[in-house]
């Protein structure tokens, strides 16, 4: 089966599994009818629920942000299990704006247009279809391989389970819920949420990450050899984050796992300065290829005594601050 929808417009949000929830301050309903259709009225919870019953959906029209956010994912702000589930495919005949592909995890997009940069948890393979461009998660192919596709522009080894993203373009939630012994490799620098809700595996970046960088980390590792933006290991549960400076905050509501930086930085309760060790410097050398005198003069973050008597804002922007109850 198919479902099929024409716009006389772009529209953001089509195909988002968050139906908004978490980046915005205003929610969009699964219910809500999306805007300027022809002679259809079909909401944004048809779209995912038909991709949720691995069916296609077919646009013709532009889609604007936040297109394929989290698509392919089971989220447990729906009570779902967090993690990755099949999904439909979707053929859009038009333009997308950037951060495609968001969060991505399952599932197939057939696009026809211009896609804007940064993308996100995507890359291009190439196309079985004429007059459309492929793009699978970079989660699925290095969790589950790229089958017969062939991948355009980078680099994937299956023996040594590692996928090479050198083709220049910038990326948002690479590695997003990564759930293997992977490693993705990042020649050059990265958008927003470097390793998101990564269980296992290990991303790269030889150059700059931007914001959120390891956010909600649940047992993966993430490696910048450059700096990372604000609210770096928000939410971490556990694995290791690894950065030479951060330009804001770290640590905001983190409740395990280790953050080392090779510059002091201001953490965010819970987020602690703790003493490094010998195995933490050990650990330094390896990921950070540090020599021993280099790799003590980092500093480790963890989860300080005092979590208790601090709580979490939420800020307009997205973002979580830990203010202390007096």
């Amino acid at each position: 089966m198919k479902l099929e929808i024409e716009l006389t417009g772009p529209a953001d949000y089509l195909c988002d599994y968050t139906f908004n929830f978490h980046w915005h301050n205003q929610d969009i309903g699964s219910d809500d009818v999306i805007p300027g259709q022809k002679d259809t009225q079909y909401s944004y919870g048809d779209l995912v629920r038909s991709l949720k019953a691995e069916e296609e959906v077919h646009i013709k029209g532009d889609a604007g942000k936040n297109f394929a956010y989290s698509m392919g994912a089971d989220l447990k702000h729906f009570g779902g299990s967090g993690n990755a589930e099949n999904a439909g495919r979707v053929f859009l005949d038009g333009n997308v704006g950037s951060e495609a592909g968001m969060g991505m995890v399952s599932g197939i997009l057939y696009i026809s247009g211009q896609i804007e940069e940064p993308f996100g948890n995507i890359i291009e393979v190439v196309s079985d279809i004429d007059g459309y461009r492929k793009f699978r998660s970079v989660t699925d192919i290095v969790c589950n391989g790229p089958g017969s596709d062939v991948i355009i522009s980078n680099r994937y080894n299956a023996d040594e389970g590692t996928l090479i993203l050198d083709d220049g373009i910038p990326r948002g939630t690479v590695g997003a819920r990564c759930h293997k012994h992977v490693n993705i490799i990042i020649k050059g620098n990265t958008h927003n949420g470097t390793g998101v809700l990564m269980k296992e595996g290990v991303v790269t970046v030889h150059g700059n990450a931007g914001m959120n960088v390891g956010s909600h980390l649940d047992g993966g590792t993430v490696i910048v050899q450059g700096s990372v933006g604000e609210f770096a290991g928000a939410y971490m549960k556990s694995g290791i984050l690894t950065f030479h400076e951060a330009k804001g905050f770290i640590g905001a509501g983190m409740s395990g796992g280790s953050i080392y930086s090779k510059a002091k930085v201001k953490a965010s309760p819970p987020a602690t300065k703790v003493r490094m060790k010998g195995n933490d410097i050990s650990l330094i050398r390896k990921l950070m290829d540090a020599g021993r005198v280099e790799s003590m003069l980092y500093n480790k973050y963890e989860v300080g005594e005092e979590k208790e008597k601090y709580m979490e804002v939420r800020m307009r922007d997205g973002s979580i601050v830990m203010r202390k109850i007096e």
